[in-house]
């Protein structure tokens, strides 16, 4: 190829590819859900109090969180069903490794000794500029009755809530009650806290969705996604639509945008950090943008003058 033919061809490319950004795309995306992953997993502990109000002061919508279950039955916030060697501390201060997480399971765990544990001091080898302090996992109600109190005085728009059941058929009766029992305390827990019309229930595991839902009919469910199926089958396997689809960023492609319109489904990707990544799903036509760095995703919406809602 000669070398003006050459610079031409990469010109239309860059033309292109700015043109998926151009304010004709952006106008299609007026307003973005912004959902703080655990809080805001990149700048402060995973799942915790302090990192959900991060998230409110950052201006998110969502506050994206997991939950599993302890010995007394109370709903926990955390993303594994035990202490992570990623992330924990024993009561005594010592780190635990990889060889012993499993044998802090939560689930054989009472609240108050879940409290003893430090996850925020260890340093996060994924996440270095993650602000270290010593804290513990709460339980769903003392977090919601926390940010709910914080934006009351701020006098700040009430988040919403999007709430992961973690459960896996092979930890039912060990790490986690089974899928009806697990989808019955947190139905519980959201509908005793009055929140909700402002809460999804999203979760990997169908048997949860479909547990979920024979419970409620005002929570919207969440169909989580990290297989390469294409949307179809993944629907028909689910037996019903979902309010929202919520697939990995990088799963997601025209066609998956068509169907989840014809469907009126809402498409949430998970978790877009890259400022280039989050500009790529804004200009394909997500609803929604799931991320441990929501600072930097605000800052993108300010600059394409996106609503945050």
């Amino acid at each position: 190829m000669k070398y003006t033919a050459f610079v031409s061809l990469i010109f239309l490319i860059s033309c292109s590819t700015q043109g998926l950004l151009n304010s004709n795309n952006v106008a299609n995306n007026k307003t973005l859900d912004v959902q703080g992953h655990r809080g805001c997993r990149g700048l402060l502990p995973e799942n915790t109090i302090p990192a959900f109000k991060r998230a409110i002061d950052l201006g998110v919508t969502t506050l994206e969180l997991d939950l599993v279950i302890s010995k007394d039955k109370e709903v926990i916030i955390s993303h594994e069903p035990f202490f992570s060697h990623e992330i924990a501390s024993t009561p005594d201060g010592t780190l635990i490794s990889e060889d012993t997480e499993h044998d802090h399971n939560m689930y054989a765990l009472t609240y108050d000794q879940i409290k003893s544990y430090d996850v925020g001091m260890r340093p996060h080898e994924r996440f270095p500029e993650q602000q270290k302090m010593k804290v513990s996992k709460p339980s769903f109600r003392d977090m919601v009755i926390e940010i709910e109190a914080y934006v009351a005085k701020l006098g700040s728009k009430k988040p919403l809530y999007n709430i992961e059941i973690k459960r896996k058929p092979d930890f039912d009766n060990t790490f986690h009650p089974e899928a009806a029992e697990f989808a019955q305390l947190v139905v519980d827990v959201v509908n005793s806290l009055g929140i909700a019309n402002r809460t999804l229930i999203q979760s990997f595991d169908i048997q949860s969705l479909i547990e979920t839902k024979k419970r409620t009919e005002s929570i919207r469910l969440v169909y989580l996604i990290e297989n390469e199926k294409p949307i179809q089958e993944n629907i028909k396997t689910l037996g019903f639509t979902p309010d929202v689809y919520s697939p990995y960023f990088e799963l997601i492609d025209q066609e998956v945008v068509d169907f989840c319109k014809k469907k009126n489904m809402q498409l949430i990707p998970w978790t877009v950090n890259e400022v280039e990544d989050m500009k790529q799903q804004i200009a394909i036509g997500v609803d929604g943008i799931i991320t441990d760095y929501p600072d930097r995703l605000m800052d993108l919406c300010k600059r394409l003058s996106i609503e945050v809602r």
